[in-house]
């Protein structure tokens, strides 16, 4: 076999065994990763096979994350998804330098003076969870189910905007999931378009 047509072999044997980055898909399997939280503590996905996982992009210096954290939204969902045995992990994508990026003490401060109540809260500095994720805006909400399929991702409410007084007529796109992930059934608005500011990712 000539040299060219046995590099052209192994450049198309490489290209089919590279594991492929697939795109988060409804109703297919939620990408598996591992980030480090506030504490220095790694979290896996795995880590949480057979519970609900909620996935919060966060970046605290948002007009639309503040929206829902001045407001006490976002804490009142992380509250009431943890007493319902929900596992509501926060994450920041942004990257060094960038806005909202926090190394872990003043991430654990701003939590504090929020009393934000997620399960963790990931920081994912080089974006690579983000980036499997797909994640476009914060905040970009996911829910993934006990089977670890993922049944909706997108926007946190139907009113994209930052008028905190917005909130009470909106229509909770998480609130519909995790209640229907809860009774066994469908869920009803599985991806809807998030909004918010950019992700920061270098």
């Amino acid at each position: 076999m000539k040299p060219a047509i046995l590099l052209s072999a192994f450049a198309v044997t490489v290209a089919l065994s590279a594991p492929a980055l697939a795109a988060p898909k409804i109703g297919a399997p939620a990408p598996a990763f591992t980030a480090t939280d506030v504490n220095g503590k790694s979290h896996s996905l795995a880590d949480y096979k057979g519970k609900t996982v909620v996935l919060e992009w966060n970046n605290p210096e948002c007009p639309f994350v503040q929206k829902h954290y001045g407001s006490g939204n976002m804490q009142a969902l992380q509250k009431s998804a943890s007493q319902n045995g929900v596992v509501w992990l926060t994450i920041n994508s942004s990257a060094d330098g960038t806005q909202g990026n926090m190394k872990p003490q003043v991430a654990k401060q701003w939590l504090a003076t929020q009393k934000a109540a997620p399960a963790a809260y990931l920081l994912d500095e080089k974006g690579t969870v983000g980036r499997l994720y797909e994640a476009k805006t914060t905040p970009h909400m996911y829910v993934i189910d006990p089977k670890g399929t993922l049944v909706y991702m997108g926007a946190i409410d139907d009113k994209p905007t930052a008028n905190p007084d917005d909130i009470k007529t909106a229509k909770n796109y998480v609130t519909a999931a995790l209640t229907s992930v809860k009774a066994g059934q469908p869920v009803a608005d599985t991806a809807t378009k998030p909004y918010g500011c950019s992700v920061k990712y270098k």
